[in-house]
C-alpha cells in the first residue's frame, strides 16, 4: 500500500478500520448482547478510536432495530461513523418497495453495509436467479441509498471461492456496486478456506484490474484471518473488517486487536487516533468483560500472558534488554512484561522477578543461590508460584533474611497444634469443627470454629483466636480457593496442590500450598496469606 500522509499522522479516510463485533462477532456461541451491552461495546470500540461500528441488521432482528433507535439518542460518537448492516432488495422486488431497504433507511446510519452473493454457484442456486437479476438488485439498491445520502459499502459473499469458479461473475458483482455510487467493495472469504498467499494474490488482481477500492473481511476457519487480512492490505486493500478479539460464527473473525496491532507496529500504520494503541488491551478485556467470557490469556498482543517469559534462557536476555525476547514494547499496546518463577527459573528470572515485586536480590547473590534451589526444590515437590506471587515474595524474603539482607518474614502467630472433626449429624448435615492452638503477641489461645467444610472450619477458628491480638485481620477475607490433586513420579502418592486467593478491600494476593494432606496444603497457603498481609502492615505502619 502507498502511503500519502507522513508516519504518525492519522490515515484518516485512506485507511478504514471497521469493526463487526455487534453483528458478525455477536454470531459467536454463547454469545447474546442486550441492547445496553451494544452501547457499552460501541462506546468502547469509539474510544479505541475505530473507523466505522457496524451495529447490527436493522428490520432483520428487532434488537438491532432497538439498537439503532437508541443509538440515534445515546451514543456521542467521537471517532466511529454507526454502519447499519442489510441485504440487497429482494429478487423481482421493487427497490421502493422492500421493507429491509427501507429499515436500513429507517435507522438514520450515515453508513450502510449491504451483503450480495457473488458466486455464480450462490447466486443461481441459493437466491435462485440469475446474475443479471442479482447485479440488477446490487445497483438498485446502492443507488437508492446513495440518492438518501447515505454511504455504501458493498459485502462480496464468498467472493474468493466464487472468483476461482467464475472470476467474471465475482468482478461483475462488485462492477454493479461501485458503479451505483458504493465507495468500497469488501471481498469476504465467508468460508474461511483462503491462505495468505493465494488470497494476497487474488486482492492484487482485483485491485490492478479494477481500480476500485477494496477491502478485506476474513473468517478463521483455517486460522489465517489476522495473516491474510494484514496479507490483503500489503496486497492493496484499504479496508479491513474485524471483531474484537477474533469473535464471531465457527472459528470466528480476524482478531481487530491483532490486525491493528501488525498493521501498527509492523507496517507503520497509524491506523488508530493518537493514544489508541495503548488502548488495546483494555479494550480487549472490556470486551471480553461484556460478553460474558474469559479474556483469552495467550492472545497476541493483550494478553496476559502474551509478554510473560518462563524460560531461564530468555530471563538472562531480558535482563540485558527487554527487546532481545519481545518483539515489541508491551506498552506500546496498554500490556506489560512480566517473569514467570518455575523449575525452569534461573538467576535472571529470580533477579527480574524479584524486581518486579520489590525484593532486591541484585546485591545479595547468595540469596539468588538459595532462592533457585529452593524453588527448584519446590517446584520438584509440585509447588507452583506462576500465580503465587505472595508466596513467592515471602521467599524471596526469606532467603534475603537468611543471609543478613533483610527481617526474617513469618506469619504473625506461632502454630502449636490444630485439629479438624467431620461431624456427620442424624439430619444428614456434616459440619466440620476446627480448633487451633497458637501463640500470638505472647499468649497461649486456644479457639474453636464450625465451618462448612474442613478449611473453612480451619480459617474460622484462626480468626476467632487471632482478631482480637491483631485488628487488621478484620479486613481480610479468602477470595477464592483452588485445589488441584497431583501425582508425583512415581505414580502412586497424591500430592494436593491449593492456591489461596485473599484480600482486604484493597488488594488481592495469592499463595500455595502443597502436601499429601489438603487440610495441611491449604494451612500452609493461609500462613503464607497471612504473612503477606503483616508484611504489608508493617511496610504501612513504617512508612506512617
Amino acid at each position: 500500500m502507498t502511503r500519502t500522509t507522513p508516519a504518525g499522522t492519522p490515515l484518516g479516510d485512506e485507511f478504514h478500520v471497521y469493526d463487526t463485533t455487534l453483528r458478525d462477532g455477536a454470531q459467536r456461541e454463547g454469545i447474546s448482547y442486550s441492547v445496553t451491552d451494544k452501547l457499552a461495546v460501541a462506546r468502547l470500540l469509539d474510544s479505541l478510536g475505530v473507523g466505522f461500528i457496524e451495529g447490527g441488521w436493522p428490520g432483520a432482528l428487532p434488537k438491532d432495530t432497538e439498537f439503532f433507535h437508541r443509538a440515534a439518542e445515546e451514543l456521542d460518537l467521537r471517532h466511529a461513523a454507526l454502519v447499519a448492516f442489510g441485504s440487497t432488495r429482494r429478487a423481482g422486488v421493487r427497490v421502493e418497495e422492500d421493507p429491509q431497504v427501507r429499515a436500513l433507511l429507517d435507522s438514520q446510519a450515515p453508513v450502510v453495509t449491504l451483503v450480495a452473493k457473488s458466486d455464480l454457484r450462490h447466486i443461481e442456486r441459493a437466491l435462485r436467479t440469475d446474475v443479471a437479476e442479482n447485479c440488477a438488485m446490487v445497483a438498485d439498491t446502492v443507488r437508492l441509498l446513495v440518492s438518501e445520502g447515505r454511504r455504501v459499502f458493498l459485502d462480496a459473499e464468498h467472493f474468493f471461492d466464487g472468483y476461482a469458479h467464475d472470476p467474471d461473475t465475482a468482478l461483475r458483482v462488485l462492477e454493479a456496486a461501485v458503479g451505483a455510487g458504493a465507495d468500497v467493495a469488501v471481498l469476504c472469504d465467508t468460508n474461511g478456506g483462503q491462505l495468505p498467499l493465494e488470497l494476497a494474490e487474488t486482492v492484487g488482481e482485483v485491485v490492478a484490474r479494477t481500480g476500485f477500492r477494496i477491502g478485506i473481511h476474513c473468517q478463521d476457519d483455517t486460522a489465517c484471518a489476522v495473516a491474510n487480512s494484514v496479507a490483503a492490505v500489503q496486497a492493496g486493500a484499504t479496508h479491513v473488517q474485524c471483531t474484537a478479539n477474533g469473535y464471531g460464527e465457527r472459528a470466528g473473525n480476524a482478531d481487530l486487536f491483532a490486525v491493528v496491532g501488525n498493521l501498527a507496529t509492523k507496517l507503520d500504520m497509524p491506523v488508530l487516533p493518537e493514544g489508541g494503541l495503548a488502548e488495546l488491551t483494555r479494550v480487549s478485556h472490556a470486551l471480553a468483560e461484556i460478553a460474558n467470557l474469559s479474556p483469552d490469556t495467550h492472545q497476541p498482543y493483550v494478553g496476559h500472558s502474551t509478554f510473560a517469559h518462563k524460560a531461564g534462557l530468555h530471563a538472562s536476555a531480558i535482563k540485558v534488554d527487554p527487546e532481545l525476547y519481545n518483539h515489541i514494547d508491551p506498552a506500546v499496546v496498554g500490556n506489560d512484561m512480566r517473569v514467570l518463577v518455575t523449575e525452569m527459573a534461573g538467576r535472571a528470572s529470580l533477579e527480574l522477578k524479584g524486581a518486579e515485586l520489590g525484593v532486591d536480590l541484585a546485591s545479595e547473590p547468595e540469596a539468588v543461590t538459595g532462592a533457585v534451589r529452593r524453588v527448584k526444590e519446590l517446584e520438584a515437590r509440585g509447588w507452583s508460584f506462576e500465580a503465587a506471587d505472595a508466596s513467592l515474595e515471602l521467599l524471596l524474603r526469606r532467603e534475603l533474611a537468611a543471609v543478613g539482607g533483610g527481617e526474617a518474614v513469618d506469619a504473625p502467630f506461632e502454630l502449636e497444634s490444630y485439629r479438624v472433626v467431620l461431624d456427620h449429624r442424624s439430619d444428614g448435615l456434616v459440619v466440620s469443627e476446627a480448633t487451633v492452638k497458637v501463640h500470638v503477641g505472647g499468649e497461649r489461645v486456644i479457639a474453636t470454629a464450625e465451618g462448612n467444610g474442613p478449611v473453612n472450619a480451619l480459617d474460622a477458628a484462626l480468626r476467632e483466636a487471632l482478631v482480637p491480638r491483631l485488628p487488621w485481620l478484620q479486613d481480610v477475607e479468602l477470595a477464592d480457593y483452588k485445589v488441584r490433586i497431583l501425582t508425583d513420579a512415581s505414580g502412586t502418592d497424591a500430592v494436593t496442590r491449593v492456591l489461596v486467593e485473599t484480600r482486604d478491600g484493597a488488594d488481592e494476593w495469592t499463595t500455595v500450598g502443597v502436601d499429601g494432606n489438603i487440610v495441611e496444603a491449604s494451612w500452609l497457603a493461609l500462613c503464607d496469606a497471612l504473612a503477606f498481609k503483616a508484611l504489608r502492615s508493617d511496610a504501612v505502619s513504617a512508612r506512617g
